[in-house]
């Protein structure tokens, strides 16, 4: 077994491959970003994955459902979001009247791809009964059609507070979809989609690397795949990946998710070594997506107050219905969520 020096050096030290700007430029584009941030009396908000440079410059950094509680109750009048797309887009439809900028208007998701509107319309016609709850890793057009919005924090109370008398389809990742079927017992159809991030870890890898740390925890997210979920000691979402992790007595830590979640876990938990866990062809795992954001694309975002996220008024009327659901939801205690 490796020691905790070996740990960091080979889990948190590598899981990133882009160069990094000299510390004068990182300072120079931080201080300009506090500048326009103030200027434009903006929100930075940042998913758990991005670079570490753009979560030590954001307001909040945090999880789908947290990102999406934030974005609901602003008072910005520029929200800044770093993240992807559909994240964007969910900030537009609580906020219709705000303007919306992301970094780079090309941070899609794989997720959101899977599932086109069109399709998930045409299933929809084939069962009158279905009820379905969307992911929020889906378009805006896929949350106008879909009856409530779930994050990975929230699914299980989400899936318990569905109407017991209609059959569930869950959209689109099947993977958070089966997970939950484990933890709630309801049935549900699943759409065909993952996260091709999460779908990398395989049983073999996560066996080496336990086998490697044998003292140390393995904490998973639920859209990897049942043979990686069954193998970890935690299941969780990013969020609850912090708080677990803060109240774990293990001084090592492999985490299964996106590598940006490292840094977050590394400042949250200094105490602590976190290890990436490895890929059959890597040490770690990046979202290509959520790696276009860079600190220089905010700081220009900012600047230019582009790209904007624009959506009409009827898409933003229905899908709000859903995402308001959720956060209606999400706020109940646990025992009246059904």
């Amino acid at each position: 077994m490796l020691d905790a020096a070996d740990a960091l050096a080979s889990g948190v030290d590598r899981f990133t491959t882009r160069p990094a700007l000299p510390p004068e430029r990182l300072d120079s584009l931080g201080r300009e970003i506090l500048a326009l941030k103030k200027r434009l009396n903006a929100v930075i908000l940042a998913h758990n994955y991005q670079v570490p440079e753009i979560q030590d410059v954001a307001d909040y950094v945090g999880d789908s459902l947290g990102l999406s509680q934030q974005a609901a109750k602003t008072s910005a009048d520029v929200i800044v979001f770093c993240g992807v797309h559909f994240m964007a887009e969910t900030a537009k439809i609580l906020n219709p009247g705000k303007i919306v900028v992301l970094p780079d208007r090309d941070a899609g998701c794989s997720l959101e791809e899977s599932c086109p509107a069109e399709k998930l319309a045409a299933l929809q016609k084939t069962n009158p009964k279905f009820y379905t709850i969307a992911y929020i890793n889906c378009s805006a057009a896929v949350k106008a059609i879909s009856d409530v919005i779930c994050t990975s924090g929230n699914a299980v109370k989400i899936v318990q507070a569905a109407p017991k008398d209609r059959d569930l389809l869950f959209v689109p990742d099947e993977n958070l979809g089966s997970w939950v079927m484990e933890q709630t017992g309801r049935p549900m159809t699943l759409w065909k989609g993952n996260c091709y991030v999460h779908v990398e870890w395989t049983h073999s890898v996560i066996t080496r690397i336990r086998q490697e740390y044998p003292d140390a925890p393995l904490v998973a997210h639920p859209e990897c795949t049942k043979a990686v979920r069954m193998l970890a000691d935690e299941v969780c979402s990013t969020e609850k990946m912090v708080t677990w992790c803060k109240t774990s007595t293990s001084p090592a830590i492999i985490i299964a998710t996106e590598a940006g979640m490292l840094h977050r876990l590394q400042k949250e938990c200094p105490d602590k070594t976190f290890i990436a866990a490895p890929t059959e062809n890597c040490r770690c795992n990046e979202c290509r997506f959520m790696k276009m954001n860079t600190l220089e694309k905010l700081h220009d975002c900012m600047a230019n107050l582009a790209p904007r996220v624009e959506l009409d008024p009827e898409t933003i009327r229905r899908a709000r219905l859903p995402i308001e659901r959720m956060l209606e939801i999400s706020q109940r205690p646990l025992e009246n969520a059904g």
